[in-house]
Formats: C-alpha cells, structure tokens, sequence
C-alpha cells in the first residue's frame, strides 16, 4: 500500500533552519514527480518546490527561493526539503506529495499525499 510520512516539522526562531523527510513506502519513489506543499491558517495550500524523477529539474516558489532546497535520495525513497534563514511567513502544515504527471507544480498533478507536518516560526 502507498505510503508517504512527513516528519522533522517543529518549532523554530527566525532565521532558524529545518529539514523536512518524506519517506515512501509501497512504493519506489524513483519515478514519480514529488512536490513539497504548505497550508497556512487561512491560505490556501500552495506548491513550495517540487523535482521531476526524469532529469532531477526543480522548481521553487518565489517566495522561497534561495532559502529552500529539494532533494532526493533514491536509495532511501527519500525526499528531503531543507530550510534555510525561515520567516514567520513560512508558518504551515507542509504536505509531501507524489504524482506520475511530471507537468507544474500545481495540486492537480499529485494523487498522492501525506497527512504533513507543522512548521512554526515564531520568537
């Protein structure tokens, strides 16, 4: 059965940093497109970064870029979201994601989700 778990979400300062796991079971992540989300009280949920399984291209909303990075390690069906110099804009639940449409980071192009992990930043 396809599974996806989000963990290493918690509390943090600003400008503080987190790296964030999404480890797949049921199946080999090797192939899918992956795509980070996050949903703040009150937002609506947004694509973050996602990275195709085909050439390893990334994509990075604006608001993010240069702080984030998204990886993948294939040996451990691992996807990884480190973040760098957070803001308390970036408080949210994130949601890893998996889908076979290697297209835009857009909801639509994932059918599979994990249940996401609470991201706060706040002094």
């Amino acid at each position: 059965q396809l599974q996806l778990v989000e963990s290493g979400g918690g509390l943090v300062q600003p400008g503080g940093s987190l790296r964030l796991s999404c480890a797949a079971s049921g199946f080999t992540l090797d192939y899918y497109f992956i795509g980070w989300f996050r949903q703040a009280p009150g937002k609506e949920r947004e694509g973050v970064s996602c990275i195709s399984s085909s050439d390893g291209s990334t994509y990075y909303t604006d608001s993010v870029k240069g702080r984030f990075t998204i990886s993948r390690d294939n040996a451990k069906n691992t996807v990884y979201l480190q973040m760098n110099s957070l803001k308390p804009e970036d408080t949210a639940v994130y949601y890893c994601a998996v889908g076979l449409r290697q297209a835009g980071c857009v909801m639509s192009n994932f059918g599979s989700w994990g249940q996401g992990t609470q991201v706060t930043v706040s002094s």
